[in-house]
Protein backbone atom coordinates (compact mmCIF):
# COMPACT_ATOMS: atom_id res chain seq x y z
CA UNK A 1 0.00 0.00 0.00
CA UNK A 2 1.26 3.37 -0.29
CA UNK A 3 -0.15 7.05 -0.81
CA UNK A 4 -3.64 5.21 -0.58
CA UNK A 5 -2.96 3.12 -3.14
CA UNK A 6 -3.58 -0.61 -2.54
CA UNK A 7 -1.88 -3.11 -5.12
CA UNK A 8 -4.23 -6.40 -4.86
CA UNK A 9 -2.85 -9.88 -7.13
CA UNK A 10 -4.01 -12.23 -4.77
CA UNK A 11 -4.31 -16.09 -6.49
CA UNK A 12 -7.76 -16.70 -6.56
CA UNK A 13 -6.69 -20.36 -5.88
CA UNK A 14 -6.21 -21.58 -2.41
CA UNK A 15 -4.64 -24.88 -3.71
CA UNK A 16 -5.63 -27.68 -6.52
CA UNK A 17 -6.82 -31.08 -6.17
CA UNK A 18 -4.72 -33.85 -7.87
CA UNK A 19 -3.83 -30.86 -10.17
CA UNK A 20 -7.30 -30.69 -11.90
CA UNK A 21 -9.32 -29.28 -9.44
CA UNK A 22 -9.05 -26.03 -7.88
CA UNK A 23 -10.23 -25.00 -4.48
CA UNK A 24 -10.86 -20.87 -4.93
CA UNK A 25 -11.33 -17.92 -2.44
CA UNK A 26 -14.88 -17.49 -3.77
CA UNK A 27 -16.16 -21.11 -3.64
CA UNK A 28 -15.12 -21.27 0.32
CA UNK A 29 -16.16 -18.06 1.17
CA UNK A 30 -19.93 -18.91 -0.68
CA UNK A 31 -19.74 -21.64 1.53
CA UNK A 32 -17.98 -20.09 4.82
CA UNK A 33 -20.77 -17.12 4.54
CA UNK A 34 -23.44 -19.62 4.18
CA UNK A 35 -22.51 -21.61 6.84
CA UNK A 36 -22.21 -18.68 9.53
CA UNK A 37 -25.83 -18.03 8.16
CA UNK A 38 -26.92 -21.72 9.06
CA UNK A 39 -25.88 -20.87 12.61
CA UNK A 40 -26.96 -17.79 13.13
CA UNK A 41 -30.96 -19.09 12.21
CA UNK A 42 -30.34 -22.12 14.14
CA UNK A 43 -29.57 -19.54 17.45
CA UNK A 44 -32.87 -17.83 16.43
CA UNK A 45 -34.58 -21.50 15.82
CA UNK A 46 -33.37 -22.53 19.53
CA UNK A 47 -34.21 -19.30 21.29
CA UNK A 48 -37.70 -19.39 19.74
CA UNK A 49 -37.96 -23.23 20.74
CA UNK A 50 -38.60 -24.51 16.82
CA UNK A 51 -37.55 -28.13 16.03
CA UNK A 52 -33.67 -27.86 14.61
CA UNK A 53 -35.37 -30.74 12.17
CA UNK A 54 -37.57 -28.04 10.10
CA UNK A 55 -33.99 -25.85 9.90
CA UNK A 56 -32.33 -28.34 8.36
CA UNK A 57 -34.77 -29.24 6.10
CA UNK A 58 -35.05 -25.72 4.79
CA UNK A 59 -31.55 -25.12 5.06
CA UNK A 60 -31.45 -28.14 1.65
CA UNK A 61 -33.96 -25.80 0.07
CA UNK A 62 -32.42 -22.68 0.36
CA UNK A 63 -29.13 -23.91 -0.98
CA UNK A 64 -30.76 -25.92 -4.03
CA UNK A 65 -32.72 -23.28 -4.84
CA UNK A 66 -30.96 -19.95 -4.38
CA UNK A 67 -27.60 -21.85 -6.52
CA UNK A 68 -29.91 -22.86 -9.30
CA UNK A 69 -31.23 -19.12 -8.86
CA UNK A 70 -28.20 -17.35 -8.79
CA UNK A 71 -26.76 -19.62 -11.61
CA UNK A 72 -29.35 -19.34 -14.11
CA UNK A 73 -29.60 -15.40 -13.27
CA UNK A 74 -26.19 -14.90 -14.70
CA UNK A 75 -26.63 -16.94 -17.40
CA UNK A 76 -29.93 -15.50 -18.78
CA UNK A 77 -29.59 -11.84 -17.59
CA UNK A 78 -26.01 -10.97 -18.48
CA UNK A 79 -24.90 -13.71 -20.98
CA UNK A 80 -28.23 -15.31 -22.60
CA UNK A 81 -27.32 -15.39 -25.59
CA UNK A 82 -23.61 -17.42 -25.21
CA UNK A 83 -25.80 -19.64 -22.74
CA UNK A 84 -28.57 -20.65 -25.36
CA UNK A 85 -25.87 -21.66 -27.67
CA UNK A 86 -23.91 -23.86 -25.08
CA UNK A 87 -26.39 -25.11 -22.75
CA UNK A 88 -24.64 -27.38 -21.36
CA UNK A 89 -22.24 -24.96 -19.99
CA UNK A 90 -25.40 -24.02 -17.50
CA UNK A 91 -25.13 -26.85 -15.94
CA UNK A 92 -21.67 -28.02 -16.04
CA UNK A 93 -18.38 -26.76 -14.56
CA UNK A 94 -17.10 -26.74 -18.29
CA UNK A 95 -15.88 -24.48 -20.86
CA UNK A 96 -15.65 -25.33 -24.53
CA UNK A 97 -12.52 -24.44 -26.01
CA UNK A 98 -11.87 -25.26 -29.52
CA UNK A 99 -12.57 -29.17 -29.70
CA UNK A 100 -12.09 -29.69 -25.84
CA UNK A 101 -13.60 -28.78 -22.67
CA UNK A 102 -11.77 -27.54 -19.63
CA UNK A 103 -12.76 -27.58 -16.03
CA UNK A 104 -13.27 -23.76 -15.03
CA UNK A 105 -16.01 -23.79 -12.35
CA UNK A 106 -18.76 -22.06 -11.94
CA UNK A 107 -17.92 -18.52 -13.51
CA UNK A 108 -21.12 -16.40 -13.06
CA UNK A 109 -23.62 -16.30 -10.51
CA UNK A 110 -25.87 -13.46 -10.00
CA UNK A 111 -27.06 -12.46 -6.72
CA UNK A 112 -30.46 -11.54 -8.05
CA UNK A 113 -31.22 -14.31 -9.08
CA UNK A 114 -30.46 -16.44 -6.11
CA UNK A 115 -32.38 -14.49 -4.13
CA UNK A 116 -35.60 -15.04 -6.52
CA UNK A 117 -34.44 -18.94 -6.16
CA UNK A 118 -34.10 -18.93 -2.94
CA UNK A 119 -37.85 -17.48 -2.34
CA UNK A 120 -39.09 -20.06 -4.62
CA UNK A 121 -37.60 -22.79 -2.22
CA UNK A 122 -39.01 -21.15 0.40
CA UNK A 123 -42.32 -21.03 -0.90
CA UNK A 124 -42.11 -24.18 -1.88
CA UNK A 125 -41.14 -25.66 1.93
CA UNK A 126 -43.69 -23.22 3.09
CA UNK A 127 -46.40 -24.86 1.47
CA UNK A 128 -45.10 -28.37 1.85
CA UNK A 129 -44.41 -28.26 5.85
CA UNK A 130 -47.62 -25.79 6.02
CA UNK A 131 -45.52 -23.08 7.32
CA UNK A 132 -46.17 -19.27 7.92
CA UNK A 133 -44.12 -18.02 4.77
CA UNK A 134 -43.11 -14.55 5.87
CA UNK A 135 -42.31 -15.83 9.87
CA UNK A 136 -39.47 -18.18 7.54
CA UNK A 137 -38.73 -15.25 5.34
CA UNK A 138 -37.82 -13.37 7.94
CA UNK A 139 -35.91 -15.82 9.94
CA UNK A 140 -33.63 -16.37 6.88
CA UNK A 141 -33.61 -12.60 5.71
CA UNK A 142 -31.29 -12.37 8.87
CA UNK A 143 -28.87 -15.02 7.56
CA UNK A 144 -28.96 -14.14 4.61
CA UNK A 145 -27.32 -10.41 4.76
CA UNK A 146 -23.95 -12.48 6.09
CA UNK A 147 -23.84 -15.13 3.29
CA UNK A 148 -24.07 -11.84 0.47
CA UNK A 149 -21.63 -10.27 2.34
CA UNK A 150 -18.97 -12.98 2.25
CA UNK A 151 -19.84 -13.49 -1.47
CA UNK A 152 -18.63 -10.13 -2.37
CA UNK A 153 -15.57 -10.59 -0.22
CA UNK A 154 -15.26 -13.57 -2.77
CA UNK A 155 -15.33 -11.51 -5.50
CA UNK A 156 -12.53 -9.43 -3.85
CA UNK A 157 -10.43 -12.07 -3.86
CA UNK A 158 -11.25 -13.42 -7.55
CA UNK A 159 -10.36 -9.07 -8.54
CA UNK A 160 -13.82 -8.90 -9.85
CA UNK A 161 -16.75 -6.99 -9.95
CA UNK A 162 -14.53 -3.93 -8.84
CA UNK A 163 -15.60 -0.36 -9.17
CA UNK A 164 -14.68 2.35 -11.76
CA UNK A 165 -11.28 4.57 -11.72
CA UNK A 166 -11.27 6.58 -8.42
CA UNK A 167 -9.75 9.50 -10.18
CA UNK A 168 -7.35 10.34 -7.46
CA UNK A 169 -4.14 8.65 -5.52
CA UNK A 170 -6.34 6.41 -3.68
CA UNK A 171 -8.21 3.22 -4.64
CA UNK A 172 -7.73 -0.83 -4.91
CA UNK A 173 -5.32 -1.52 -7.97
CA UNK A 174 -6.72 -4.83 -9.47
CA UNK A 175 -3.12 -5.70 -11.29
CA UNK A 176 -4.59 -9.03 -13.48
CA UNK A 177 -6.76 -6.30 -15.20
CA UNK A 178 -4.90 -3.04 -15.12
CA UNK A 179 -3.00 -0.58 -13.13
CA UNK A 180 -5.54 2.02 -12.74
CA UNK A 181 -6.84 3.00 -8.93
CA UNK A 182 -10.45 1.70 -8.60
CA UNK A 183 -12.90 2.45 -6.22
CA UNK A 184 -13.53 -1.38 -3.99
CA UNK A 185 -17.01 -1.79 -5.32
CA UNK A 186 -16.89 -5.41 -3.33
CA UNK A 187 -15.84 -4.50 -0.37
CA UNK A 188 -18.37 -1.10 0.08
CA UNK A 189 -21.50 -4.08 -0.61
CA UNK A 190 -19.28 -6.53 1.93
CA UNK A 191 -19.45 -3.69 4.68
CA UNK A 192 -23.20 -2.77 3.53
CA UNK A 193 -24.34 -5.84 4.00
CA UNK A 194 -22.86 -6.64 7.23
CA UNK A 195 -23.99 -3.01 8.75
CA UNK A 196 -27.77 -5.19 7.23
CA UNK A 197 -26.85 -7.96 9.04
CA UNK A 198 -26.67 -6.00 12.65
CA UNK A 199 -29.61 -3.71 11.84
CA UNK A 200 -31.91 -6.42 11.15
CA UNK A 201 -30.62 -8.40 14.61
CA UNK A 202 -31.29 -5.33 16.50
CA UNK A 203 -35.18 -5.12 15.20
CA UNK A 204 -35.19 -8.80 15.74
CA UNK A 205 -34.63 -8.44 19.42
CA UNK A 206 -36.75 -5.53 19.76
CA UNK A 207 -40.13 -6.57 21.27
CA UNK A 208 -41.60 -4.44 18.29
CA UNK A 209 -40.70 -7.43 16.07
CA UNK A 210 -43.60 -9.36 17.99
CA UNK A 211 -46.53 -11.16 15.81
CA UNK A 212 -45.22 -8.65 12.95
CA UNK A 213 -43.94 -11.08 10.26
CA UNK A 214 -42.58 -9.79 7.25
CA UNK A 215 -40.89 -6.50 8.58
CA UNK A 216 -37.49 -8.20 8.72
CA UNK A 217 -37.38 -9.49 4.85
CA UNK A 218 -39.49 -6.28 3.82
CA UNK A 219 -36.59 -4.22 5.97
CA UNK A 220 -33.84 -7.09 3.71
CA UNK A 221 -34.78 -6.58 0.74
CA UNK A 222 -35.22 -1.89 0.85
CA UNK A 223 -31.75 -1.81 2.81
CA UNK A 224 -29.99 -4.17 0.68
CA UNK A 225 -31.15 -3.66 -2.69
CA UNK A 226 -30.95 -0.04 -2.28
CA UNK A 227 -27.68 -0.48 -1.06
CA UNK A 228 -26.68 -2.24 -4.23
CA UNK A 229 -28.76 0.35 -6.24
CA UNK A 230 -26.41 3.30 -5.23
CA UNK A 231 -23.11 1.35 -4.86
CA UNK A 232 -24.00 0.05 -8.84
CA UNK A 233 -23.17 3.52 -9.67
CA UNK A 234 -19.55 2.97 -9.27
CA UNK A 235 -19.35 -0.11 -10.70
CA UNK A 236 -17.77 -0.85 -14.02
CA UNK A 237 -20.41 -2.68 -16.24
CA UNK A 238 -20.31 -6.40 -16.13
CA UNK A 239 -21.17 -6.60 -19.97
CA UNK A 240 -21.37 -5.01 -23.01
CA UNK A 241 -24.51 -4.16 -23.89
CA UNK A 242 -24.76 -2.30 -20.19
CA UNK A 243 -22.54 1.05 -21.55
CA UNK A 244 -25.57 1.73 -24.03
CA UNK A 245 -27.92 1.63 -20.67
CA UNK A 246 -28.82 4.52 -18.28
CA UNK A 247 -28.63 2.23 -15.88
CA UNK A 248 -26.97 -1.03 -15.63
CA UNK A 249 -28.40 -4.31 -15.26
CA UNK A 250 -27.82 -4.98 -11.48
CA UNK A 251 -30.30 -1.51 -10.86
CA UNK A 252 -32.61 -2.81 -12.94
CA UNK A 253 -32.37 -6.14 -11.07
CA UNK A 254 -32.79 -4.42 -7.61
CA UNK A 255 -35.84 -2.27 -8.40
CA UNK A 256 -38.54 -4.34 -8.18
CA UNK A 257 -37.08 -6.26 -4.92
CA UNK A 258 -37.05 -2.67 -3.27
CA UNK A 259 -40.60 -2.28 -4.22
CA UNK A 260 -41.65 -5.76 -2.85
CA UNK A 261 -39.80 -4.98 0.10
CA UNK A 262 -41.42 -2.03 0.61
CA UNK A 263 -44.93 -3.31 -0.79
CA UNK A 264 -44.27 -6.21 2.28
CA UNK A 265 -43.66 -4.09 4.73
CA UNK A 266 -46.57 -1.42 3.71
CA UNK A 267 -48.89 -4.58 3.48
CA UNK A 268 -48.19 -6.04 6.89
CA UNK A 269 -48.07 -2.77 8.89
CA UNK A 270 -51.95 -2.06 7.39
CA UNK A 271 -52.24 -5.30 9.00
CA UNK A 272 -50.94 -4.26 12.14
CA UNK A 273 -52.87 -1.52 12.51
CA UNK A 274 -56.17 -2.98 11.79
CA UNK A 275 -55.44 -5.54 14.31
CA UNK A 276 -54.49 -3.22 17.11
CA UNK A 277 -57.84 -1.26 16.82
CA UNK A 278 -59.74 -4.55 16.95
CA UNK A 279 -57.90 -5.25 19.78
CA UNK A 280 -58.82 -2.07 21.54
CA UNK A 281 -62.29 -2.36 20.40
CA UNK A 282 -62.69 -5.28 21.94
CA UNK A 283 -61.26 -3.93 25.09
CA UNK A 284 -63.49 -1.44 25.41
Amino acid sequence: MKDGIVNWNVDPEIFTIMDTFPIRYYSFLWVLGLVLSYLVVKRIYQKEKIPLENLDQLVIYIFVGAFLGMRLGHCFFYEPQYYLQNPLEIILPIRKVGASFEFTGFQGLASHGGAIGAMVAILVYARKTRSNLLWVLDRVAIGAAITAAFIRIGNLMNSEIYGKPTNGNWGFVFERDDLIPRHPTQIYEALSYFLIFGILVLIHKSKKIENKNGLLVGTLFVLLFTARFIIEFFKENQVGFEDSMAINMGQILSIPFIILGLAIIYWRKSLWATKAIRNREKGE
